[in-house]
């Protein structure tokens, strides 16, 4: 048996490895458990990391061939190396995870290498995948961080070939000719541009009615209708009944949703991507009766602690928005409780993006949910097609939407499409967390020409009084 620890964590994600340089630079003696080689989690492995470096690289590319002669750039012999672009991908994960390891041998954080299961409160037990003599740590504390999994469908296995998830995705050997994407949230629209721009031709399936499910209605219908223009096809308010797999092709059966003739499509690859679960496999809860909600999520107070004293949960685990920024926060301020510390998350200004073409970027409440609330809000609204620097840009498509209170002017939400949106929420969601207001916005002074002024004007217009539309 090792000596004692202050924190062992359950998972190197995000959340995990974020949690334990926290805990670490607070004082605790902490150990970091992850069965993975690399540390970073499926954001960093497989997920959020890997697929913008592809989301970059497919977005030069068809700039390359569509976009550049409208900037007098013209050439011949434009080739794809998809071999290339994919070892650019892997460089950037190689490096960043490699960063990581560094990071948490700079705060001396103890890195155990295997699966962690909770013996009992204060007992972690950790084995390797291939079998091997167990290490059993003891702790003060435990945070689990394990995170999430790809959701399965019934009737479509996957098989990371013909039928593949994320992961598969990520290293196709060749563009497919078809492919269906099953799912037409974040996951499922980011992956299928990154494939339709390097030439496949995609049809997205969609069980509901409306593309990024959650979304401001507005946003998600213009971002269906800009999608369908680059070429992306959909069918909604359809589901996916069954699979069959041949060596060249798989053979999907599809219904309408509310009824009504079934058909049959073939692609060469099918992406699944309807969501992801918590992944809590193999970790002892039942054993420890450690409560879940009704679809598996692990149940915490404000603490983040379980019901179960001593053992913490953080990040996809717990639910809510599966985002590592999210998780990234919960796991800091899990760590400065156990340090004796006080944090708060306020939830709703957690920043949600779409690393799309034109991006789409949200935080707080949609129009949707303070109409269903009855709240008195003010809608202003202002179109990139109006922003000179978006017009020199040549990416004018989208708007910036910023929801404020009628009784006080305070953000409510806001929801942009557009060029560098990603990056554009981060100002709102500064003065939303300051509970600014609207007119906080609309009278800062910012930069000519630049895209930021678009949320300025969206501010201004919340009391009628945009400039430049």
């Amino acid at each position: 048996m090792s000596e004692k620890y202050d924190l062992v964590v359950i998972g190197g994600g995000p959340a995990g490895y974020v949690g334990s340089i926290r805990a670490a630079q607070l004082g605790l003696k902490v150990a970091l458990v992850e069965s993975r080689i690399t540390l970073g989690g499926t954001c960093l492995n497989v997920g959020c990391i890997p697929s913008k470096a592809l989301l970059q690289s497919s977005h030069h590319y068809e700039m390359a061939a569509k976009e550049f002669k409208n900037h007098g750039i013209e050439f011949t012999g434009l080739n794809l190396n998809l071999k290339s672009m994919l070892a650019r991908k892997d460089k950037a994960v190689d490096d960043l995870t490699k960063g990581i390891k560094f990071l948490i041998k700079k705060n001396k954080i103890d890195r155990i290498a295997g699966l962690g299961e909770i013996v009992e409160p204060g007992k972690v037990s950790v084995s390797q995948e291939k079998g091997g003599k167990k290490e059993l740590l003891r702790t003060e504390n435990i945070m689990i961080a394990t995170g999430s999994k790809v959701a399965s469908l019934p009737g479509v296995e996957i098989d990371e070939k013909r039928i593949i998830s994320s992961t598969g995705a990520l290293s196709l050997s060749k563009v497919p000719q078809e492919m269906v994407v099953i799912g037409a949230g974040v996951i499922g629209l980011e992956l299928g541009t990154v494939w339709r721009r390097l030439g496949a031709n995609i049809t997205v399936v969609e069980f509901l009615d409306v593309v990024l499910p959650g979304m401001d209605t507005e946003v998600s219908k213009t971002m269906q209708r800009t999608l369908k223009k680059q070429g992306l096809n959909f069918k909604m308010n359809t589901k996916v009944t069954s699979a069959k797999t041949s060596t060249s092709k798989v053979t999907l059966s599809l219904e309408p949703r509310d009824g009504g003739e079934s058909e049959v499509i073939k692609a060469d690859v099918v992406l699944v991507a309807i969501g992801r679960v918590p992944l809590t496999d193999k970790l002892g809860l039942d054993n420890l009766n450690i409560a879940l909600d009704d679809r598996g999520f692990i149940l915490v107070d404000e603490d983040y602690q379980t019901n179960v004293p001593g053992i913490y949960a953080v990040g996809d685990v717990i639910g809510g928005p599966m985002l590592a920024h999210k998780a990234e926060e919960e796991a800091v301020v899990c760590s400065e409780i156990l340090a004796g510390q006080t944090g708060h998350i306020d939830y709703d200004t957690i920043p949600g993006i779409v690393y799309t073409h034109p991006e789409v970027a949200a935080a707080g409440k949609t129009e949707e949910q303070l109409k269903n609330s009855g709240t008195d809000y003010n809608v202003g609204k202002f179109p990139f097609s109006a922003n000179s620097r978006a017009r020199c840009n040549d990416d004018a498509d989208g708007f910036v939407k910023i929801l404020s209170a009628k009784s006080d002017d305070r953000i409510l939400g806001c929801h942009i499409i557009g060029p560098q949106a990603g990056d554009l929420i981060q100002e709102v969601v500064n003065v939303m967390e300051f509970c600014g207001s609207a007119e906080d916005i609309a009278r800062i002074c910012h930069g000519h020409p630049g895209l930021p002024e678009a949320v300025k004007e969206a501010a201004l217009a919340t009391g009628g009084r945009a400039i430049h539309i």
